[in-house]
């Protein structure tokens, strides 16, 4: 194939922790060919989709992971399939590179994720689609019902809707001084939706990551095992990485959420998940694949890369 693949600076990456690297070069490994486009070189002239781009050669070294050749600007419709691995934040930029790459698939391009459904799908509010799976909680910028949620509740966990690595997540108890200014800082005066969940004590035991392939579960989840003294699971804020096997609430809750994945045709995605609770449903470039492999010995790369295969004509 020749395979697009949209992401952040590969020269800014953390190569330890990179899935986006490990598909790359388990694309290569298939002898498949490969652009890199950086989410700002995407654009569309009179009606047709583009990129600058550069054949890119990718290795397994902590010190030397790739080389580029000379940029050159191509058709989108030139390649076979289109990884969009573009980092949160979800804004308007990111936003404007869905378009452009569902232009692409109109052309007859394979993308994955689908574009339309990074667009419908927040990965936090998604989660509440599937109530049943969840803990209670609230999306909201109503002082009011926010104020009455952590009044009800006592313990809970307030968080932004277009942020990742557990940026501005904050714990919030009933009769917390700090309860105020927490919302006002969060909702931007309370112009801006959060959402609020009850807190689950669980997370000491880590925040689960389940990858999910085509609606299908690899076999453990990765526990993201909080910080002394932190409150969030996320690699990013330094929480330690452990294999844990699955429960059968973990079963059960893919197979709530899995078939809704296909159907949008989500290929990969990371459920967050807390004791016996979906949190969150990471949709725009989940991680977790290099943990994976070392600490479960499963290679997502490879079925990913495989299921690419299969879904591209």
């Amino acid at each position: 194939m020749k395979l697009g693949v949209v992401m952040d600076p590969i020269e800014t990456i953390n190569f330890k922790k990179d899935s986006t690297l490990a598909m790359m070069i388990e694309a290569q490994r298939k002898n498949h060919e490969i652009f890199y486009m950086t989410p700002n070189s995407l654009f569309i002239n009179s009606g047709i989709s583009y990129a600058t781009t550069s054949n890119i050669e990718v290795r397994n070294d902590p010190f030397d992971w790739f080389s580029l050749e000379e940029e050159k600007i191509i058709k989108l419709s030139e390649l076979d399939a289109i990884l969009m691995r573009q980092d949160p934040p979800f804004n308007s930029d990111y936003i404007y590179n869905t378009y452009i790459l569902e232009m692409a698939s109109r052309e007859g391009v394979s993308v994955f994720n689908n574009p339309r459904s990074l667009r419908d799908c927040n990965e936090k509010v998604f989660a509440s689609e599937f109530p049943q799976c969840c803990t209670k909680h609230l999306v909201t910028s109503n002082k009011q019902l926010l104020s009455d949620f952590v009044e009800e509740h006592r313990d809970t966990v307030i968080k932004p809707l277009d942020g990742m690595g557990g940026a501005s997540i904050f714990r919030l108890k009933k009769n917390d001084p700090n309860l105020n200014v927490i919302l006002e800082t969060i909702t931007h005066h309370f112009t801006q939706k959060v959402m609020i969940q009850e807190y689950i004590p669980e997370i000491s035991e880590g925040d689960k990551r389940v990858l999910l392939v085509n609606g299908q579960p690899m076999s453990a989840a990765i526990a993201r095992i909080p910080a002394e003294g932190e409150l969030r699971g996320n690699l990013a804020a330094g929480a330690s990485a452990v294999a844990k096997s699955l429960s059968e609430r973990d079963m059960w809750i893919c197979k709530e959420v899995g078939p809704s994945l296909v159907e949008k045709g989500l290929l990969l995605v990371g459920l967050d998940i807390i004791g016996d609770y979906l949190t969150e449903i990471n949709v725009t470039s989940p991680t977790c694949f290099k943990e994976y492999k070392e600490l479960c010995d499963i290679d997502v790369a490879k079925t990913f890369i495989e299921a690419v295969e299969e879904f591209t004509p």
